[in-house]
């Protein structure tokens, strides 16, 4: 069992920075993909971001890709998403998860076992 936390949302103006965080507790991160979901208002749950159990790839939503970073310290337990250059857009609920999904189903919400309560973030024009 693997517990997660997200913090780090809050309100920015468009063009500004946050980083999101995703603690785990329960079990050591090391064995699991971790991706990054949104779901804004009247909206379906969406992929952002995922990264491989070692860190060594990655992979972005279009709307996010060069703006969005993905990254993990597993002797932290957890993994963080640094979002530059916000735009109104990204305003959304952001949710963390943990899985061990296929490659080709990196991106795919099916493909992850534990989530978390999710952090609001707020994108203002």
């Amino acid at each position: 069992q693997v517990q997660v936390v997200e913090s780090g949302g809050g309100l920015v103006q468009a063009g500004g920075s946050l980083r999101l965080s995703c603690a785990a507790s329960g079990r050591t991160l090391s064995s699991y993909a971790m991706g990054w979901f949104r779901q804004a208002p009247g909206k379906e749950r969406e992929f952002v971001a995922a990264i491989g159990w070692s860190g060594g790839s990655t992979h972005y939503a279009a709307s996010v890709k060069g703006r969005f970073t993905i990254s993990r310290d597993n002797a932290k337990n957890t993994v963080y998403l640094q979002m530059n250059s916000l735009k109104p857009d990204d305003t959304a609920v952001y949710y963390c998860a943990a899985g061990q999904p296929g490659s080709s189903s990196i991106a795919a919400i099916l493909g992850y076992r534990y989530w978390g309560q999710g952090t609001q973030v707020t994108v203002s024009s």
